[in-house]
């Protein structure tokens, strides 16, 4: 198999996991992982990201306390969510959360039912590790954009270890109480967070996966 080949496939097997075992990740295969991910480009090789990572009962004090500040808490994101989804981005967005729906059995019209699928997103959809990304306030958007990056690298060199991952921005939502948890300085932006664990192959919420638009959708071919 050619480097290309064991990269697309990589890629390919990479899906948002939705549902883990209890099984922990070894601090090796952690290490392993994180020192990958940093090989991904940045501007003037600034390398903005900084990365906390929570394991066993820190996993669960989290989770159990970003899932009461959702239920009664303000959003107020570090970074401006985005303004609304339209054209492609509302169909594609649509698509892939009604493909959750439908495997976990959340009919058209049910709130309940998927309110309490996003409310998943603040227990980190049972996974036992959680990495808070955060890059520095000054870089702004660059910042972020080479923090992207690092956020894919990680989800891919997981994944080639047999790790599953989903990377949330929905826990960034609540950015002070992060800023707060994590003592995170005010020159930090938290921009999400990276649940990640092994994943539940029999689990409903991980039969499904998401397409991709053909290129002539997408890509401006020019001479």
């Amino acid at each position: 198999m050619s480097k290309y080949e064991t990269l697309l496939s990589i890629l390919t097997a990479r899906h948002s996991c939705r549902a883990f075992t209890d099984a922990r990740v070894s601090r090796a295969d952690i290490e392993a992982i994180l020192t990958a991910a940093q090989r991904v480009p940045s501007w003037c090789n600034a390398q903005p990201w900084q990365v906390s990572v929570t394991s066993g009962d820190e996993t669960d004090a989290l989770r159990d306390a970003l899932t009461k500040e959702a239920m009664g808490g303000k959003p107020a994101p570090d970074l401006p969510f985005p303004e609304g989804y339209s054209g492609e981005h509302r169909d594609r967005r649509r698509t892939c959360g009604w493909q959750l729906y439908e495997a976990v059995g959340v009919e058209k019209g049910d709130r309940i039912g998927s309110a309490r699928e996003m409310m998943k997103n603040y227990a980190f959809f049972g996974a036992p590790h959680v990495a808070m990304i955060s890059s520095g306030r000054e870089l702004g958007a660059y910042g972020a954009l080479d923090t992207g990056g690092f956020v894919t690298a990680f989800t891919l060199a997981a994944q080639a270890r047999g790790i599953a991952t989903i990377a949330q921005a929905a826990p960034a939502a609540f950015s002070p109480f992060l800023h707060d948890w994590f003592g995170l300085g005010e020159d930090r932006l938290a921009l999400c967070v990276i649940s990640f664990g092994y994943s539940d192959p029999d689990h409903p919420a991980n039969s499904f996966r998401t397409a991709r638009a053909p290129l002539d959708e997408w890509v401006d071919w020019r001479g």
